[in-house]
């Protein structure tokens, strides 16, 4: 195992940074749309757009 992660070392750091890139996206568009700041915060309409029946 350890000469698998030393053979590919490269490719597990890149592959980490892409995660926790991708994580970090994520948390932040949660976060946005906890504080109702999407896609629709401009528009007049935004507090009607999508709200369920």
């Amino acid at each position: 195992m350890k000469e698998f992660i030393v053979q590919n070392l490269a490719t597990v750091i890149i592959s980490l940074i892409l995660l926790s890139v991708v994580t970090l996206i994520v948390v932040s568009m949660i976060r946005n749309k906890k504080k109702n700041k999407s896609i629709c915060a401009g528009c007049p309409m935004a507090g009607n757009c999508l709200k369920s029946k």
